[in-house]
């Protein structure tokens, strides 16, 4: 392991897919999974801190060749690190371990898939991200039921209810799938002009697929918090609300911001496993494998996306 990132504290490795040849070494593999199972500011139902180890073991049971796609995108080179066991000491301390990860990672020129672990952890590759653009606008595609713009939550502005206002002025928001705010909330995303498509939004013809593509600008981070799915599809999470994304509309959307925008990085948020109840994990573990799929193709030659 990379000498900077060897002194964090990392926990025994779990390789994604389960492959049975052995992982690319991490400074050959383009791909790279962070699992990072940090739970401190769930509001309701915990286990989030569960969710990147079951969606690995999940991982081991997909199949490899993708008939959607007509390809097995495991062979582009994916390296799975172990569990970043982040500090107890505080949530400011535990994103700042993680702020030097991400760092770290970016400077090797990895495309990173960040396995939470509550969404509070998205600020600190967001702000690695963003810092590495420079004067370059990030845009952040957040799938998601809630909007988590609070400033403070029971009294820590690092709750997962706070994570996108602390990045807010930073990044362009783009959130998709909202159906529980505040009313501080709605009103900051019209004084920001946060261009947010609601969950009843969501409409069968997928006319929200274009509206959330056109604004977003040339750079994207996505962030989703698995309770932006229907519950009946992902009810193993903290907060699961009525309504929300469905697969495949869900995936249209994924495959056309990979082919027509740059996707610097991914995270996926807010699993919270069911004991003896593995589709849910079973459904994120194969979303990461389409992203992974997504991120190849969108590097392809003659691929829409702009630059």
């Amino acid at each position: 392991m990379d000498k900077r990132l060897a002194v964090l504290p990392w926990g025994a490795p779990v390789n994604f897919l389960g492959l049975p040849d052995p992982a690319p070494a991490l400074e050959r593999a383009p791909i790279v999974i962070l699992p990072v199972p940090y739970e401190a500011t769930v509001s309701y139902m915990g286990g989030t801190r569960f969710g990147p180890r079951r969606i690995l073991e999940a991982s081991r049971y997909i199949e490899l060749y993708d008939h959607e796609l007509d390809g097995e995108f495991h062979q582009a080179g994916i390296h799975t690190l172990p569990e970043l066991m982040l500090s107890g000491a505080g949530p400011e301390e535990a994103l700042g371990e993680l702020r030097t990860a991400c760092d770290r990672l970016l400077e090797m020129d990895k495309f990173v898939i960040m396995l939470g672990g509550e969404h509070s952890l998205t600020a600190a590759p967001v702000e690695s991200h963003a810092a590495r653009l420079g004067k370059r606008r990030l845009s952040v595609l957040q799938l998601d039921a809630h909007g988590d713009l609070r400033p403070e939550y029971e009294g820590t502005p690092y709750s997962h209810a706070c994570v996108m206002y602390r990045i807010h002025r930073r990044v362009d928001l783009v959130p998709v799938g909202i159906r529980a705010i505040t009313a501080d909330e709605r009103q900051l995303m019209r004084a920001r002009k946060i261009p947010t498509i609601f969950g009843h939004q969501l409409d069968a013809a997928e006319r929200w697929i274009d509206r959330a593509i056109a604004s977003l600008g040339p750079e994207v981070y996505i962030t989703i918090d698995v309770d932006y799915f229907d519950p009946s599809l992902v009810p193993a999470t903290g907060t699961p609300e009525p309504g929300g994304g469905l697969w495949y509309p869900t995936l249209r959307l994924l495959e056309r911001v990979f082919a027509e925008r740059h996707v610097v990085g991914v995270d996926v948020v807010e699993l919270a496993p069911i004991p003896g109840f593995v589709a849910p994990d079973f459904l994120v573990a194969k979303l990461v494998y389409k992203l992974i799929a997504y991120h190849q193709r969108g590097r392809a030659p003659g691929s829409r996306r702009r630059r």
